[in-house]
């Protein structure tokens, strides 16, 4: 029966996750480097190749010369034949042998005074030899290199197997492995009446030749591994230090520590690190300001309630010893006052409150800004507007102007900026609202012919529970979070806010607006 699994996910990416999670930085940057040399250490691979290559040319070579070393000893006569033995051997390096029809030496050249085989080359003995037939060793295993048999001398021609082919009328050649680890060849041609020469060489150049191509490698990886491995330590050093600093700046925030932090913002880097450090300082110190305006929010939120909560501790004391009902009435009426600007508050601090998240979630849709604002001040004309003030909208373009916003939510910003205007302007007054494109903008203006803002009052305006209200305006009516919330909002849609004097010299304020077009809008 099959086993039952909770998943048909492979667990591959989570064990890759779990062992990069397990591995510094530094040690995934050696490895990676160290990875690419093994890919140089593969060179060793190549020399094997190469060793193999050498040694099939030299075979074909010693072929050759067994077959016109037979060609020459047949066409001399035998009284000429040892004399051409002992120069051939000198001038090849070989050791020439000759065998009869039954296998019999009758030619030799050592017998003949040319000792130019050795097994071991004496001039080449000791602790060096020791080490390089060592590692020529360990590299053969390593790379599975074949191993030829080991020569040892014969005494007839019938126990080469060389020789066997040459009776045979072939010409062939074998490879041996001499004590020092060095190719020894031999190869055999026959001779007329059924006889054979047989040439033997040791290829010691070869092995010679394939060592020094090694220690060059070897020196060569060796350079190329220190190298790598000092760029990667200072590589490591460059990302690691500066993200470890990061790390426990990022820590000490989260126990809550963002007040004494200091997050490094790396000046002098301009690659990626140094991006990221700026923007973690920025987040911070956004971080720090929130916390900032949350306490303050706080603390204005207990101060705006209490007023209310005061009023109403007092009228409802006061009730308890007061007879008189016009008295009493007068109690009960500002009792109704604070209990509703108690709920206006706590809605609109509710509101406040909740704004940045939701903003922070709102999906934006082109909106037609000119049928929005249109549309308001119909709406607005249609309940009727107190104290006969006029509304005049001015739109030079009449067609549409299309912004990527919130509908609902930029439509409370321009009702809000409305009703401050229509509160402020005198009985008959006119306020205009104006939309205009400007570029990459389109700029919203309010006007109205109240008192203006005072030039230092323009940014305290829209700091929560701030707020000037006209003089025969009945106490907490407003919050003070109006104009806040609208900023809020404005800069929530990539825009601007400001209030500012009417260019015309005329008593009044003005707010702008300004906020991005949509893009092909």
């Amino acid at each position: 029966m099959a086993p039952v699994t909770d998943s048909p996910r492979s667990d591959a990416p989570d064990l890759a996750l779990r062992w990069s999670g397990q591995i510094s930085l530094t040690q995934r940057i050696l490895a990676l480097n160290i990875f690419a040399l093994l890919l140089l250490a593969g060179g060793f691979f190549y020399l094997d190749s190469y060793r193999t290559r050498l040694l099939d040319n030299r075979v074909a070579q010693a072929v050759r010369e067994v077959r016109l070393i037979g060609e020459a000893l047949t066409s001399v006569q035998p009284a000429e034949r040892d004399a051409l033995i002992a120069r051939l051997a000198r001038d090849t390096g070989e050791r020439l042998r000759i065998f009869d029809a039954q296998g019999r030496l009758v030619g030799d050249s050592r017998a003949l005074g040319v000792r130019n085989f050795v097994l071991r080359d004496p001039d080449k003995q000791g602790l060096g030899q020791v080490i390089a037939r060592f590692l020529d060793a360990g590299i053969d295993t390593v790379v599975g290199a074949d191993r030829p048999p080991l020569y040892r001398e014969r005494r007839g021609g019938a126990e080469w197997p060389d020789v066997m082919a040459a009776r045979r009328g072939t010409i062939a050649a074998s490879v041996w492995r001499a004590p020092d680890r060095t190719p020894v060849i031999t190869a055999a041609a026959p001779l007329p009446a059924g006889g054979a020469i047989m040439t033997t060489e040791n290829a010691r150049f070869i092995t010679e030749t394939v060592r020094i191509e090694r220690f060059r490698l070897s020196v060569l990886l060796a350079l190329v591994a220190l190298i790598s491995i000092l760029l990667s330590l200072f590589l490591a050093r460059t990302i690691v230090r500066p993200l470890r600093r990061l790390a426990r700046a990022a820590v000490r925030v989260r126990l809550g520590r963002a007040r004494e932090v200091v997050v490094p913002r790396l000046p002098d880097r301009r690659d990626e690190l140094g991006m990221l450090a700026r923007a973690l300082s920025d987040m911070s110190l956004a971080l720090r300001a929130r916390i900032d305006a949350t306490e303050a929010f706080a603390a204005d939120v207990t101060h705006e309630l209490k007023n209310p909560l005061a009023s109403l501790r007092s009228a409802v004391d006061t009730m308890e010893a007061v007879r008189d009902p016009a008295l009493q009435a007068q109690l009960l009426a500002i009792i109704r006052d604070d209990v509703r600007r108690l709920d206006r508050l706590i809605t609109d601090i509710s509101d406040a409150s909740r704004l940045d998240a939701q903003l922070s979630r709102a999906k934006f849709d082109p909106v037609d800004l000119h049928a929005l604002i249109q549309g308001m001040i119909a709406q607005r004309e249609t309940r009727g507007v107190e104290r006969g003030i006029r509304l005049r909208f001015d739109a030079p373009d009449p067609g549409p102007v299309i912004i990527a916003g919130e509908g609902a939510r930029l439509e409370r910003v321009f009702e809000n900026l409305i009703a401050n205007a229509l509160s402020f302007s005198p009985d008959e007054g006119i306020v205009a609202i104006s939309l205009a494109r400007d570029t990459d903008d389109v700029i919203v203006r309010v006007e109205d012919e109240g008192p203006g803002v005072p030039e230092e009052a323009r940014e305290t305006i829209f700091r929560r529970f701030h707020s000037i209200r006209p003089s025969g305006e009945s106490f907490g009516r407003h919050s003070g979070l109006g104009l806040a919330i609208a900023r809020t909002i404005v800069e929530a849609h990539q825009g601007r806010i400001h209030v500012e004097s009417r260019e015309d010299r005329m008593s009044g304020a003005r707010f702008v607006v300004r906020l991005p077009l949509a893009p092909g809008a």
